[in-house]
């Protein structure tokens, strides 16, 4: 295992981030670093995050020098996983929204089961979140929400979520108990902090205020604190209506556009990547990524990587890792 340990240490080129660290640390010891604020702050949380990288490979380390072979092993996998997440933006928060597809009550209602699913992932993981919007179906379930994940490598963990989830289970909301096939689409995009280097001109964007119809009771309705931005040169639209403050929705409708202005530069880089491998397939209703079955058996199958589940009540109750990590390492 220790031949193992060293070619991550390589592959990471951990020598050379320690040097990396040494470089920010005399730079900030000289006053003028500070003076520009977005820089310092650039430069301060990429030092955090090398000091964090090589703490790990430290504590690595010792596991294994202490023949602790289980804890070792364990902590082994979760650095590779984060080794393998070297994406741009993997290393940060995510934005995570669900869509019903066509299908009325029934679509709506898996939607439903969908966010529930991610929302116990979390919790289990004890990563922060909140719910940003929901719009709720007239008899069950929701036609979209959208949940903010802040977590180191939340985006990196779950971007590949994005795309069409099949579900099909007999029908609780006919007397006949049916045959049903429901879609729900995923939605994920990194949160991009404010140094980021994607600027949004104000006349490439319009905003409109409007009557919050989420929960909060009705002082929301009274005041127009929603948010729409619509991003005029790429025909994107984004709402905020979580807060009752309208100037925070608006702030949080730019970090989502921000996100999926991200999304879109760095789906472009791989669109080329993929395409010479030609087996590019993109994030959309078309492109359908798991089937969650009750009946007439029981089985959830990821159709990328095959690997499948036959217990889905357990995977709808927030149990991704095996379908994440395939994805991760494939």
């Amino acid at each position: 295992m220790g031949s193992k340990l060293e070619k991550i240490e390589e592959k990471i080129k951990i020598e050379e981030k320690k040097k990396e660290v040494a470089i920010i640390e005399r730079e900030m010891k000289n006053p003028n670093f500070w003076t520009d604020r977005e820089k310092s702050a650039r430069e301060s949380k990429k030092l955090s995050n090398l000091k964090s990288e090589i703490e790990e490979i430290d504590n690595l380390k010792l596991l294994e020098s202490l023949g602790s072979k289980e804890e070792f092993n364990n902590a082994l996998k979760i650095f590779e996983l984060k080794v393998n997440l070297s994406g741009k933006y993997d290393f940060g928060g995510a934005y995570l929204s669900i869509h019903s597809g066509q299908g009325g009550v029934e679509a709506m209602d898996w939607a439903e089961m969908l966010l529930r699913m991610y929302i116990r992932f979390c919790e289990s993981k004890n990563w922060k979140y909140s719910l940003l919007n929901e719009t709720k179906g007239e008899e069950a379930g929701i036609k979209s929400a959208s949940l903010e994940i802040s977590a180191p490598y939340a985006y990196g963990y779950l971007k590949k979520e994005s795309g069409a989830h099949r579900l099909v289970r007999q029908s609780p909301f006919n007397a006949d108990n049916l045959r049903q096939t429901s879609f729900a689409l995923v939605e994920v995009i990194p949160i991009i902090d404010s140094n980021s280097e994607i600027r949004i001109e104000d006349k490439d964007i319009e905003i409109q205020f409007f009557r919050s119809s989420g929960a909060g009771g009705q002082n929301v309705n009274k005041v127009s604190t929603a948010v729409r931005i619509t991003h005029i040169p790429t025909n994107i639209v984004v709402v905020s209506q979580s807060e009752r403050n309208q100037s925070k929705n608006r702030d949080i409708a730019l970090k989502i556009l921000k996100g999926r202005l991200a999304e879109i530069m760095e789906r472009e880089t791989i669109d080329k990547i993929e395409s010479i491998k030609g087996n590019y397939k993109p994030a959309t209703w078309s492109h359908q990524i798991r089937n969650y079955v009750l009946h007439p058996y029981k089985q959830v199958k990821d159709l990328r990587t095959g690997i499948e589940s036959t217990n889905p009540n357990t995977v709808l109750d927030g149990d991704l890792d095996m379908f994440l990590e395939a994805q991760i390492f494939l």
